[in-house]
């Protein structure tokens, strides 16, 4: 395996999801994961008012977006996510990197940065 599968793990606000999968795709980064998560970074959560009372929220709603690539540059799609996401503000979010050491299609068998490639003339069914 010549090329390097690296996985890419965003989290961020729910808000950001539709513009960062658009500026995602635009760069050519078409497979994603993406799952709705709780947790708390260096804020730890915020204080909430419900009918006249205060509570701690410790862990905040987020989104996980989960991608593998290997042709795409890691940078780029780190710059483009930052592009998006950055407000300035606490809870912008953390981006992940992590280096593959195999991937397997199930369907297949093909292996390492053919198994996360589309065949060409293949269409999935629906």
């Amino acid at each position: 395996m010549d090329q390097k599968l690296t996985k890419i793990e965003i989290i961020t606000r729910p808000s950001k999801l539709e513009e960062l999968k658009d500026a995602l795709n635009a760069i050519g980064v078409l497979g994603m994961t993406v799952s709705q998560v709780y947790g708390c970074g260096l804020q730890k959560g915020h204080k909430e008012l419900f009918r006249g009372r205060e509570y701690d929220v410790s862990l905040v709603p987020k989104i996980k977006v989960e991608t593998v690539v290997c042709e795409i540059p890691v940078e780029r799609v780190i710059e483009t996510a930052q592009k998006i996401l950055r407000t300035g503000k606490f809870g912008d979010g953390k981006i992940f990197v992590y280096e593959l050491s195999d991937a397997v299609r199930i369907r297949t068998g093909q292996r390492g940065v053919d198994a996360i490639k589309d065949i060409p003339g293949e269409t999935p069914e629906r």
